[in-house]
């Protein structure tokens, strides 16, 4: 009776065409989220965790995680494609540990570093290559305007060009730009507190020693994790340092960003005499200068021509220069607004970084000269923005 049954059922699943479901395929690839700290912990790591673990799920790789640095040696790293270092800080690997993960990555084996994976081992100078900057500083919790630069890069491909979000910003100690591929960079003019200033890369990969390295300043905030934009541009990293799938060759420099204030009308409260007018300090020549009367206040003001959004003032003083100045901006040349203040300036070059006024026209005003037998004097006055 049950051999018949079994007949007449193979015969219902040959007439209707059915087959065996497949069993679930096996993951393209396994990573490995390292989250150990030794110095300030966030507290989104168990988020971002998770978060990975789900893009795994989603996307078929399959995801370790671990703060167990013993972990690092030979027989285990090789079952990963990529390590994950998920806002780990401060001296978290051995020197047998360190020696294991640079033999991974000389191996083939790829590096994700999210957010304060910048700020690890400061003193193992082959982490520093491999992550490509060390974190410096950051402002407040806020937001600020991402400029996608990479516009095919899995990481970058689909994200608003212009990506306005909220996070914690890194500055970083110097610009990676000459050793990595630039992904997107932070536009310093839409928040407060940056300091590496037009040209600040927030997100960056690279072909490294043999392996892969992928980088995102982004991730602080336990926000961050639910974002479909955030989630895209994280396993799209994941994805390059596994599979090697985009372009991350070094980036070019970008171009110089341009002067707003090169040959605008300038105006100033006195000259010395006729041979040092105002135009001088706008004019793009070292040699020439504006140069004031001998006494306190002085000013001097350029007319950019149109409104604009100012993040940078750069000053090049004579030997006699403003000890005490403001850098003042107006809508119409009458109104001012202070947006910063010097005291006890020593003179030379002065670059005002980290501003943010929209204006037309942009001042420095002199309280106190640097030489009291001499006026103000200045070779160069430049205003940068968009």
């Amino acid at each position: 009776m049950l051999r018949r049954l079994a007949f007449c059922l193979a015969i219902v699943v040959a007439a209707f065409g059915f087959t065996a479901v497949p069993a679930h395929a096996a993951p393209d690839f396994t990573v490995l989220v390292f989250s150990k700290t030794a110095g300030f912990r966030h507290d989104s790591i168990p988020t971002g965790i998770q978060t990975i673990r789900d893009l795994g799920t989603a996307n078929n790789f399959a995801v370790e995680a671990t703060e167990d640095a013993t972990q690092f040696n030979a027989t285990n790293l090789a079952r990963f494609k990529v390590v994950i270092w998920l806002s780990t800080t401060g001296d978290v690997l051995d020197a047998t540990q360190e020696a294991a993960f640079e033999n991974y990555i000389r191996a083939g084996g790829g590096y994700v570093g999210i957010h304060a994976a910048a700020d690890t081992e400061y003193n193992w100078a082959w982490y520093g290559g491999l992550v490509g900057a060390y974190f410096a500083s950051h402002p407040t919790i806020q937001t600020a305007t991402v400029r996608i630069e990479d516009t095919t890069h899995p990481s970058t491909a689909g994200l608003p060009v212009a990506w306005s979000r909220v996070d914690e910003w890194y500055n970083y100690r110097t610009n990676p730009r000459s050793q990595v591929h630039v992904l997107a960079t932070l536009d310093e003019s839409t928040y407060s507190g940056g300091t590496m200033g037009s040209d600040h890369p927030i997100s960056w990969c690279r072909a490294y020693d043999g392996g892969r390295s992928f980088y995102t300043g982004m991730g602080h905030t336990i926000g961050s994790y639910g974002e479909a934009n955030y989630r895209t541009h994280l396993l799209g990293g994941i994805r390059y340092a596994a599979q090697g799938t985009g372009d991350c060759s070094v980036s070019a420099p970008p171009p110089p960003p341009p002067d707003l204030a090169l040959n605008q009308p300038a105006t100033a409260s006195s000259v010395e005499n006729a041979s040092f007018p105002a135009s001088n300090a706008v004019d793009a020549s070292p040699t020439t200068r504006w140069s004031s009367a001998l006494s306190d206040p002085q000013w001097i003001w350029v007319d950019l021509g149109g409104t604009h959004t100012v993040n940078r003032v750069r000053l090049v003083w004579a030997t006699t220069y403003g000890k005490n100045y403001q850098i003042q901006t107006s809508a119409d040349g009458n109104t001012w607004t202070t947006i910063r203040t010097i005291t006890n300036g020593n003179g030379g070059e002065d670059d005002n970084t980290g501003l943010n006024a929209s204006t037309r026209y942009v001042r420095v005003y002199g309280t106190a000269r640097g030489t009291r037998k001499a006026g103000y004097s200045l070779f160069t006055f430049q205003v940068y923005g968009t």
